[in-house]
Order: C-alpha cells, then sequence, then structure tokens
C-alpha cells in the first residue's frame, strides 16, 4: 500500500497500515447483478462494472496490474493509472485529459473513498477497486485483490492463462510470500524510513539476510513455488524491480545491488522478459515518485539519471533450471492498454511538492 500523503481528506504522513477497505469482489456473491456487498462484503463478479486504479510508481500497486494482464482480464476489468506525483489530496488523474479519469469522472482517488465514507481519513491508497456505476470505492486490500483475481474472475480469464495459485502450492505460497512481505517488500521501508541507527541496522540486517535465503532457493529453482510463475514472484519481482533504481540509494539498503547477485539479477530479468513483467515496469514512474514525494529522504528532489537500464534485455540462462513461465498455459498478447500512460507526461504538483512522513509500525 503505497504513500499516504496530505491533509483532510487525506491525512499528512506515510505508514504501513493495513487496508481499511476489505469488501471482496466475489463469485459467491449472495448479491444481485448490480447489487453492492451482501452480508459479508461480497460484491457481485461482473465484467466491465469495476476499474481497477493503480500506480506505476507503487509497488503495492504494481502487484494488481501484472496479475491483470498476466490472466488477460484487460476486458473485464478497466485500467486507471494516477500520476506518480501527489500533492495534498494524494493521488489524483492527472495522466488523463484534463485531469479527470474518462471511466469515473473524477480528478482525485480519494473522491471514490469518501463517497464510500465521508467520515473516512484512512488515508489514500493504491491499488483500489472502484464501482463504476455507484462511484463507490470497493476494496483497498491490495493482498486481497490479486487473490481474487486469480480465484474468483476465472470465467474471465484468458485462454491459456497460468494459474498464480494452484490450490496444491497454496501453503507454501503463502509460507514464501509472508516471509518477503516482512523482510523485503516492507523491509525496504523500515529500512529507509528508520528514525534511529538501531532500527536501520535491524532492518537492514534481516533483509540482507532474506534476500540471501531467496538467492540460495532461487539457484536451483526458476521460480519460487512449484515449475510456474505464481502471485509470490509476482510479489516480490516488484520490489527486486525497484531495488537498484530506488532502495539502494534513496533507502541505503546499499550492502550490494541487486546486479551484483548473480542469481537474484538473472531470477528479476526473466521475469522482466516475460511478457506481463516487464511491460508493466516504468522506471520514470518509480523514481520521481520516490525521490520527489519522499522529501524528507531526498530534500533537493533531484531524480537521479541512472542507472543504466540495458542489461534487463540481456540473455539471463535461466531456462536450464527447467519449468516454464506459464506451465501448460501461454503469454498474453503482446498489445497493452498501458501505452498511453507509459507516454503521457507528468504533472506538475498544483499546490507544491507532497511531503512524506516516516511510516510507523
Amino acid at each position: 500500500m503505497s504513500d499516504t500523503t496530505g491533509s483532510n481528506p487525506v491525512p499528512r504522513g506515510w505508514k504501513r497500515r493495513g487496508p481499511h477497505f476489505t469488501d471482496r469482489i466475489a463469485a459467491d456473491s449472495t448479491s444481485a447483478p448490480g447489487g453492492q456487498g451482501d452480508d459479508h462484503g461480497r460484491w457481485p463478479v461482473e465484467p466491465g462494472r469495476y476499474r481497477l486504479v493503480a500506480s506505476l510508481a507503487c509497488p503495492w500497486a504494481h502487484r494488481s496490474i501484472i496479475v491483470r494482464r498476466l490472466l488477460g482480464l484487460e476486458n473485464a476489468i478497466s485500467l486507471g493509472v494516477v500520476d506518480p506525483i501527489q500533492d495534498s489530496r494524494s493521488w489524483r488523474f492527472t495522466l488523463d485529459r484534463e485531469g479527470v479519469d474518462p471511466e469515473l469522472g473524477s480528478h482525485f482517488l480519494a473522491e471514490h473513498y469518501l463517497a464510500r465514507d465521508p467520515e473516512d481519513d484512512g488515508g489514500v491508497s493504491v491499488p483500489a477497486i472502484v464501482d463504476v456505476p455507484s462511484r463507490l470505492l470497493v476494496t483497498n486490500d491490495y493482498p486481497q485483490i490479486t487473490l481474487d483475481l486469480s480465484t474468483e474472475w476465472t470465467a474471465y480469464h484468458r485462454p491459456g492463462a497460468p494459474d498464480l495459485y494452484p490450490e496444491a502450492w497454496r501453503d507454501e505460497i503463502d509460507d514464501v510470500a509472508e516471509k518477503v512481505y516482512l523482510d523485503v517488500n516492507n523491509g525496504v521501508y523500515r529500512a529507509g524510513f528508520a528514525d534511529s541507527q538501531e532500527k536501520y541496522d535491524r532492518a537492514y540486517g534481516i533483509l540482507f539476510e532474506r534476500l540471501d535465503w531467496l538467492s540460495d532457493r532461487l539457484s536451483e529453482r526458476r521460480y519460487l513455488v512449484g515449475d510456474h510463475i505464481t502471485e509470490a514472484d509476482v510479489r516480490l519481482f516488484t520490489t527486486l524491480v525497484r531495488f537498484d533504481a530506488v532502495y539502494h540509494g534513496h533507502f541505503k539498503t546499499n550492502r550490494n545491488k541487486i546486479t551484483e547477485d548473480k542469481v537474484l539479477w538473472g531470477y528479476v530479468r526473466d521475469l522482466f522478459q516475460t511478457p506481463g513483467f516487464g511491460d508493466t515496469v516504468n522506471f520514470e514512474h518509480i523514481k520521481h515518485h520516490y525521490y520527489r514525494v519522499h522529501s524528507q529522504l531526498n530534500p533537493s528532489g533531484i531524480v537521479p539519471d541512472g542507472p543504466d537500464l540495458s542489461g534487463w534485455l540481456t540473455p539471463h540462462g535461466r531456462e536450464a533450471l527447467g519449468g516454464s513461465p506459464f506451465g501448460d498455459g501461454s503469454a498474453p498478447t503482446a498489445d497493452t492498454d498501458l501505452a498511453s500512460y507509459h507516454l503521457a507526461p507528468l504533472a506538475v504538483p498544483v499546490e507544491g511538492e507532497p511531503r512524506a512522513a516516516r511510516p510507523q509500525g
């Protein structure tokens, strides 16, 4: 869940907090078509009804973009991409014409949080799924969103879509994903926003101990669990792909770069070169968000020109370990609905650069 900034309706400050809207879009919803959440907070699965709002900069949101593309859900769930630079009202649709999301008719994601709960002060985060007809936020439960795309939307998966959460592997996927979340996904933030040497040292040590564990695990297997891509790989990829560009320097996680770990560098290149991964990455969005929004870590607001990205498409040799990216399935088509967002110029904050406070917890 990404940075939260600003004042009312978006509280100033950044901290890792659990999702506060945890409804689900589920195949077993008892709501009639067009209805909202049932007594258990389950909204009906309906293609064309919902809009996924995400940021290309945010690793937590990036997961949902990858999974949506791998499963071929582009025609079932539309995608809105927010500008990586926020103002005091947080995430905004300034990449779209006239700064208005073309389906939701809104300038800010916060409008849909407040439509759902006018008293909400829990912060505005991505990814978020919005019900287009009512303009209500449905969920910002980022760990559950991707799992539900895999398990609840199966009727609308493309032919050849991979099974990213196989039932027989779920316990192992959940175990690996939890380790990755605690020590790597969240670990880089704990190091980057540490407010004491002791906290930084501890987070730094735990992070690299886990990265070493992952490197050992991946030295003899192509993917984290099983013989094809799963949810676990998606969750690790979104941190590794950002590591050298922002975390190594900006968050001081600088024991070594990912490019200096032969195994992890080969693994993340393998995924990057797999359709659905590299074509969803935007390093400009990533760098501008971190280096301009986290102004207490980078007061100058200068965005570095590096690192050199030419190595991402070099041979990785991971095929020798066996397995295949999509198992018995196939790759998504070459077409992606992200093209216009990759090309859209970044907007200038209308109220100055935001400031993000250190996380709590």
